[in-house]
């Protein structure tokens, strides 16, 4: 666990740092804004708006590295560079392993983003034009929600959860993309191999009809199959949110192979996609705050133009 926190410690601080705010932060933090609850326990996101100029666009950043997320972790310098150009910014703070796992994570940046949908106008941004990004853990889940992110459940009795978890673009840091090809063909990474260290998230279990006990899964097909589901590469179509990776070719954690194999195949469904190689970068580098400014460029060239609308029989069923 100490590994774990020291990852997500060093991804967060290296990504940006609030020293390069100077004396006037360019935003106003609101703190500790509730998006969601599950089994009693808040979930919650903070919100840094723009001080001036701002454009009303939205970006989600995940505050996440390991699977491991905390309020701890939540870097005001990351959106320095985001509120300079009038963005939002929405920083999620997802439920953490090893307490949960990524499918039971990912159902909670579905609710941020629903959230965020549904009280886009109290912020004032355009609910059809946000943005997501994040590295490592927070990658990937940021690619998850540019492909798998789906229409609400209609007949939801909260009407958060009625609203889509679509996003419009996505840039991000070094994520793992494919867990059942991870490295190479056939490398099965769910929380092992190179992820034997982050057994916790890949820990997946299900409730037990007739004891209403929470159990492990331990059948490796519906593992497998678990894992597929999660890999952001197995949602690809063409309706699927511009993205923008950013990966060193020295990263030992998450193998550049998962972004080229993740553009490649965004390329090939027609959708704009963009990898930028960090020569000799490992997982993470020092002055990760300039690439943000890269990150800015992306979602200056494909959030402030009119979003075309969504032909509704491609939007993605609510899982």
């Amino acid at each position: 666990m100490r590994r774990l926190a020291a990852l997500f410690l060093l991804i967060q601080t290296s990504m940006a740092s609030t020293a390069a705010l100077g004396d006037e932060p360019p935003f106003v933090r609101e703190q500790d804004v509730i998006y969601g609850r599950k089994f009693g326990t808040a979930l919650t996101l903070d919100v840094f708006r723009p001080t001036k100029d701002a454009n009303g666009l939205g970006v989600i950043a995940v505050v996440s590295g390991g699977w491991v997320s905390s309020h701890d972790g939540v870097n005001a310098g990351m959106a320095g560079p985001l509120t300079r150009r009038g963005y939002t910014v929405f920083a999620v703070v997802h439920g953490s392993q090893p307490k949960y796992t990524i499918p039971e994570i990912l159902g909670d940046m579905n609710r941020a983003v629903r959230f965020i949908r549904h009280n886009a106008g109290k912020y004032g941004v355009d609910p059809d034009r946000l943005g997501i990004c994040g590295g490592s853990a927070g990658g990937h889940l940021s690619l998850m929600q540019g492909t798998a992110g789906d229409k609400g459940d209609p007949n939801a009795r909260d009407p958060v959860d009625r609203e889509p978890s679509r996003v419009a673009a996505v840039a991000c840091f070094f994520p793992p993309t494919d867990f059942l090809n991870y490295g190479k063909p056939g490398e099965n990474a769910i929380g092992r191999g190179i992820l034997v260290g982050f057994q916790p998230p890949f820990d997946f279990h299900e409730v037990d009809l007739r004891t209403k006990k929470f159990v492990p899964i331990a059948d490796e097909a519906r593992i497998e199959e678990i894992g597929r589901k999660i890999s952001p590469v197995n949602h690809v179509s063409p309706d699927d949110a511009p993205a923008l990776i950013v990966h060193g070719d020295a990263d030992r954690l998450v193998p550049i192979q998962q972004a080229e194999i993740m553009v490649e195949k965004l390329k090939a469904a027609g959708v704009d996609a963009k990898l930028v190689v960090h020569p000799g970068g490992g997982h993470g580098w020092g002055g990760m705050d300039k690439d943000i400014e890269t990150f800015v460029d992306w979602f200056d060239a494909h959030l402030k133009a009119p979003a075309k609308p969504a032909d509704p029989a491609r939007i993605k069923p609510v899982d």
